[in-house]
């Protein structure tokens, strides 16, 4: 029989809903929060995108200082810094100021892409240069930073020195596997979005992984799709949402997290659907059962250490529930 205790998380990426504004979607990220804690999540992370108007999550560091604010033992932090739009320092101070408030909770996942389209991301670029070239030196300078003062240069984060704030790799395609194993952190792939890529990142993390400081052996979190309910019926009725979801990303669109429908296909056309549903193909969907089936068959072949979930459910307390049920699979209720 399949393992599926297992740690679990959450991350979010702050959508607002449709008829609410950006303050409520604020509020809804520190409600679930709060509630997530409760039922015994182990983290919750919060993504960065930019120029983005159905989603609040630009400024990242400042929601996680909310998040932080409103709950006590959860571990808060970032799915991830995209490093291309930051300087390390500026990253390590604040972070390292987060951590100072608030020790051993706050915890730094760091992406390669900017979290954007191209003209936006020039417009937050800190140099004309491509810093997602320089991704494997800022993440070294990032360790620099948060390590002991032995190993600090003349430029320190202050504060930031000796936090240890831990430190994950975030991938959507294989390059970023390969510098987790090399530098010995653990690694987060999103397949909650970019599925097609999972199975040889997660491979080629465990191959090439060397032991370090930070870690002895791979640590491998996979971030995916969870619609957990009743019954199969209803999960399947709440995961329109998603479905609009990735079909706004698909069209380009800016509409807002919307309420489910009855019927997807008045709305999308066949290529739509194929790539919309293409990049959800990762989800748990279902009653109890159907969730706990759907778990124990993907840890049979992958067998991974942590799972982060994402939740698009328009409804916030249908969204708890899932969570919920959800956890309670996830510790062998």
């Amino acid at each position: 029989m399949t393992n599926i205790q297992i740690p679990v998380s959450v991350l979010n990426l702050a959508p607002i809903r449709e008829g609410k504004d950006s303050r409520q979607a604020i509020e809804d990220l520190a409600d679930l929060a709060q509630a997530t804690e409760e039922m015994g999540y182990k983290r919750y992370w919060i993504a960065e995108h930019h120029n983005t108007p159905t989603l609040v999550s630009s400024a990242t560091a400042i929601l996680i200082k909310h998040a932080l604010e409103h709950t006590k033992t959860i571990r808060i932090g970032s799915g991830g810094i995209m490093l291309p739009n930051h300087a390390p320092l500026v990253v390590a101070e604040q972070f390292g100021t987060m951590a100072t408030i608030y020790p051993d909770r706050v915890d730094l996942g760091l992406g390669r892409a900017p979290g954007t389209d191209m003209m936006t991301a020039n417009a937050l670029r800190r140099s004309k240069n491509d810093s997602v070239y320089t991704f494997p030196d800022d993440v070294k300078q990032l360790l620099t930073y948060f390590g002991p003062l032995e190993e600090q240069s003349y430029v320190k984060a202050h504060p930031g020195v000796e936090t240890n704030i831990p430190i994950y790799i975030l991938g959507s395609s294989t390059d970023s596997a390969y510098l987790a194993a090399e530098l010995g952190l653990p690694y987060v792939f999103a397949s909650h979005f970019a599925p097609r890529w999972m199975e040889d990142a997660i491979r080629i993390y465990r191959a090439n992984f060397k032991p370090s400081k930070y870690l002895d052996k791979p640590y491998m979190m996979v971030c995916l799709n969870v619609i957990a309910a009743e019954t199969d019926e209803e999960a399947e009725f709440l995961s329109t949402t998603m479905k609009q979801f990735f079909l706004n990303v698909v069209r380009g669109t800016s509409m807002k997290l919307s309420p489910p429908v009855d019927d997807l296909d008045s709305i999308w056309n066949p290529m739509e659907k194929e790539a919309a549903e293409g990049m959800s193909s990762v989800t748990f969907m279902g009653s109890k059962e159907t969730v706990k089936g759907q778990l124990e068959q993907f840890q049979d072949m992958y067998n991974v250490d942590e799972i982060m979930a994402v939740s698009y459910i328009y409804d916030e307390e249908k969204q708890k529930r899932s969570y919920e049920i959800f956890k309670e699979i996830t510790d062998g209720k």
